[in-house]
């Protein structure tokens, strides 16, 4: 596991403009934390780095927004309102195995809510700290963290 120091919601997203210059189709970011805690903020990094310029939201109501403008698409997931027998009914493998949809970059909110993993993805636990900062603890399983070696 690799502790990153957010200092403010700008580090947020620069964390996450990083992953969207840097991961490949496949890529599995499977995000936790609080609310508030930056999951959203992060994703719209994501997406500033894949160059996607329409405003990226939080799917809470939705469940997935598609963003397929950039130079991979970007599927965004929130599981924040499901229970994981009904996560299980959307499928979620089927973006991350390109299943019917154009291969991008997976990232899934509220993912302790899945019932089952992908092979390989990235963790992103985004937790409060002192003064009003964030750390993100990012754990790869089964996939490589040098996109850290360009943040730190």
């Amino acid at each position: 596991m690799t502790t990153i120091f957010l200092p403010d919601t700008k580090a947020t997203q620069q964390l996450g403009i990083n992953f969207g210059k840097n991961l490949t189709a496949g890529s599995v970011i499977l995000l936790e934390g609080d609310l508030g805690a930056g999951k959203t903020t992060l994703v719209q990094g994501i997406g500033q780095g894949l160059g996607i310029t329409e405003s990226i939201v939080s799917p809470t109501f939705t469940l997935i927004n598609e963003y397929t403008e950039g130079r991979i698409p970007l599927y965004h997931l929130d599981l924040y309102r499901l229970e994981p027998p009904e996560v299980t009914g959307l499928n979620l493998e089927s973006y991350w195995e390109g299943i019917e949809v154009t291969p991008g970059i997976v990232a899934i909110e509220w993912a302790e809510r899945m019932p089952y993993l992908p092979d390989s993805y990235l963790k992103v636990c985004l937790i409060h700290a002192e003064n009003g900062t964030r750390q993100a603890e990012i754990t790869a399983v089964n996939c490589e963290l040098s996109i850290l070696n360009i943040y730190i």
